[in-house]
């Protein structure tokens, strides 16, 4: 089991930018790709992003538009999600996660079992 933990959250004026940091436990991080996930109010948790685990690959949820990067520190056990041009409806909180089956499919929840605890991303109009 990976321990993970979510940073960077916070309030913040649409438009502007921000970054969420994922801290891992253990010495096996960099053997396991890594996501982003998010869940807005009343509403189900969805795919943001996606990272292999040597970083060579990255998937997006197209609703992103190109306005998030997801990069990774293995020396670290960190992983980051920028996020650009920030929208209120980006207002979520944001969940870290490990993949731990081997599949290509990358967007479904049903891929990770460890979950961090969630920060609060809070876009004001």
């Amino acid at each position: 089991q990976v321990q993970l933990v979510e940073s960077g959250g916070g309030v913040i004026q649409a438009g502007g930018s921000l970054r969420l940091s994922c801290a891992a436990s253990g010495r096996t991080f960099s053997t396991y790709a890594m996501g982003w996930f998010r869940q807005a109010p009343g509403k189900e948790r969805e795919f943001v992003a996606a990272i292999t685990s040597r970083g060579f690959s990255t998937y997006y949820a197209d609703s992103m538009n190109n306005r998030v990067a997801i990069s990774r520190d293995n020396a670290r056990n960190m992983m980051y999600l920028e996020m650009n041009s920030l929208k209120p409806e980006d207002t979520a909180v944001y969940y870290c996660a490990r993949k731990f089956t081997s599949s290509n499919n990358y967007k479904s929840q049903r891929d990770y079992d460890d979950w961090g605890q969630g920060t609060q991303v809070t876009v004001s109009s």
